[in-house]
């Protein structure tokens, strides 16, 4: 005889792994995220090294990962989880600061669903940790668009060139809006389309483009040559 779950139990927790060199910004995350209803770390990394190995144990819901660490960078750690067929789950947050915007697209490029500064505050870091688990890009896409226009905008190499041969018109005007910051919603409203048509557009284009999440359609827009940085450069 099997005795069901109560309905109002609540859900397991999103499990997160910390992959930090410094052992006080670690604990001081491990803290604020144990202590948090919903949320538990499931270990620790001090180098990008570790975390590959840590991500491929524990399969977290979400990496929180570092970008300067000893032995392995956090981008090339980005890289090899996220090209892991058995970390397909696993979910990749940058964390950067605002003098290292040239990390920005290079990190959405390896994988990660999104990237929030050091500077943001603990509910900022709490809820960034949501919208990633939740499978989501992080944050709203405006945020992602102006940070990677403005590393289009520096000395920087051009981004490489994307093939979007193989999907539709109407995925094409999606995607370029994607791209420009706009919400399910407001697509919806300028495509004159419901919000589930969007989504299931969305959908098609993640499957098509090989793409984890909205973050990285928002790098295929710029890879496509479908949306233009400020100065007109593409």
């Amino acid at each position: 005889m099997t005795i069901d779950a109560a309905p109002d139990d609540p859900p397991p927790p999103i499990r997160i792994l910390l992959a930090e060199d410094q052992v006080l910004v670690r604990d001081s995350l491990k803290v604020l995220i144990d202590t948090t209803p919903g949320l538990a770390t499931v270990g620790e990394a001090g180098t990008g090294a570790e975390a590959v190995v840590l991500a491929r144990r524990q399969r977290p819901d979400v990496v929180l990962m570092d970008v300067r660490m000893p032995d392995m960078d956090g981008i090339e750690a980005t890289r090899r989880i996220c090209a892991d067929p058995a970390n397909a789950g696993v979910r990749v947050l940058i964390l950067t600061t605002f003098d290292l915007d040239e990390y920005v697209y290079a990190s959405l490029r390896a994988g990660a669903s999104g990237f929030l500064v050091k500077s943001a505050t603990a509910t900022e870091l709490l809820a960034a940790i949501r919208v990633v688990a939740s499978g989501e890009a992080l944050l709203a896409p405006t945020v992602t668009r102006r940070l990677i226009a403005e590393f289009l905008l520096g000395p920087h190499p051009a981004p490489a060139r994307r093939d979007l041969s193989d999907i539709t018109q109407r995925e094409r005007e999606v995607l370029t809006l994607i791209g420009k910051g706009l919400s399910n919603s407001e697509i919806a409203e300028h495509l004159h389309l419901t919000v589930g048509t969007v989504k299931t557009h969305i959908g098609r284009l993640l499957a098509k483009l090989h793409a984890r999440d909205r973050a990285q359609l928002v790098i295929a827009a710029y890879e496509g040559g479908l949306i233009s940085v400020p100065d007109g450069r593409r």
